[in-house]
């Protein structure tokens, strides 16, 4: 009688985990399918301006079709990069402090929780504050740096928070192993927790930047809905049309599409909106495929080290 009822509770437990199985794998498989087709449907729809040279390297035309986003695309690359250099540092600082060396008390626990406060802010309410202080108050007008600076605010709870789990996933052991051999909490930091959690730690910052590449809400207050014709022989950091000037306005990619859906009167809207798109896609994709290949490749390193 035991046996049979065991018997049975093992049966009903196997169906159970079947049934619960192929609900799970019908939800993943719905939800890969939907996001390919969605992927594919943006590529597809913008893949004739998407690889045209001409395309991607000219200007942007305000009322006759056969526009480029020449300025949009390097602008975006700009910017990405101007926020990184300012973010990453004072996010890694930030994170070290608070994996390493804060002290458990109410003070750190009420930081850590305003870092995930802020880290879900809506990206429109970062640009209005970017706009009220770095457009308005400092004076800079919709400039990249304005943009940059909007952007780091966005970029750095988010960034700290990757980057110190990353940090406290690394083994309590060999934090003491460190220790033990005489190494101060500083060198025990750079020289072996850091090292171990670099390769989710550029992980991070390079997902980071695919986030920030396709930001438009915090750029449209801040860097403006201008791109102006650039000039890459002019290294005049005072002239609008000097690629590297960080006082001038610079229309990303992302602000590009909703300009031209939005106010736009060119006769190819829509192909220079569907390319724009695909690009924007394209660059993204790119970076979460960096980001995996970079992490497995450190991972594997330092694995064989």
């Amino acid at each position: 009688m035991a046996d049979s009822s065991l018997r049975a509770q093992i049966n009903r437990a196997q169906k159970q985990d079947k049934l619960a199985t192929a609900i799970l794998t019908a939800i993943v498989v719905a939800i890969s399918v939907l996001l390919f087709a969605l992927i594919a449907y943006i590529i597809g729809s913008g893949a004739s301006k998407a690889f045209d040279i001409n395309f991607l390297t000219g200007k942007p035309e305000q009322f006759k079709a056969g526009g480029g986003i020449g300025p949009e695309l390097f602008n975006s690359f700009y910017l990405l990069v101007l926020t990184l250099i300012i973010s990453v540092p004072l996010s890694l600082g930030a994170a070290i402090y608070l994996a390493e060396y804060a002290p458990a008390n109410k003070i750190t626990a009420t930081i850590k929780t305003t870092i995930e406060v802020l880290s879900s802010l809506p990206s429109i309410v970062v640009g209005l504050f970017g706009f009220l202080l770095f457009v308005i108050y400092m004076g800079w007008g919709f400039s990249i740096i304005s943009g940059a600076l909007a952007l780091t605010i966005f970029n750095i709870p988010l960034l700290v928070r990757t980057i110190q789990q990353a940090l406290e996933a690394v083994p309590t052991t060999q934090r003491d192993a460190g220790l033990a051999l005489g190494l101060t909490r500083w060198e025990t930091t750079i020289h072996i927790i850091l090292p171990t959690a670099m390769p989710a730690i550029i992980t991070g910052i390079i997902l980071s930047a695919g986030r920030i590449f396709g930001e438009a809400a915090a750029l449209i207050y801040t860097a403006g809905q201008s791109a102006p014709m650039l000039d890459f022989t002019n290294f005049d950091l005072t002239s609008a049309s000097c690629p590297w000037n960080i006082w001038r306005p610079a229309e990303t990619m992302a602000v590009h599409i909703w300009k031209i859906n939005s106010e736009g009167v060119v006769p190819d809207l829509d192909a220079v909106s569907n390319g724009t798109a695909a690009v924007l896609m394209i660059c993204v994709l790119a970076f979460n495929l960096v980001a995996r290949f970079v992490g497995n490749r450190i991972g594997k390193k330092l694995v064989a080290e």
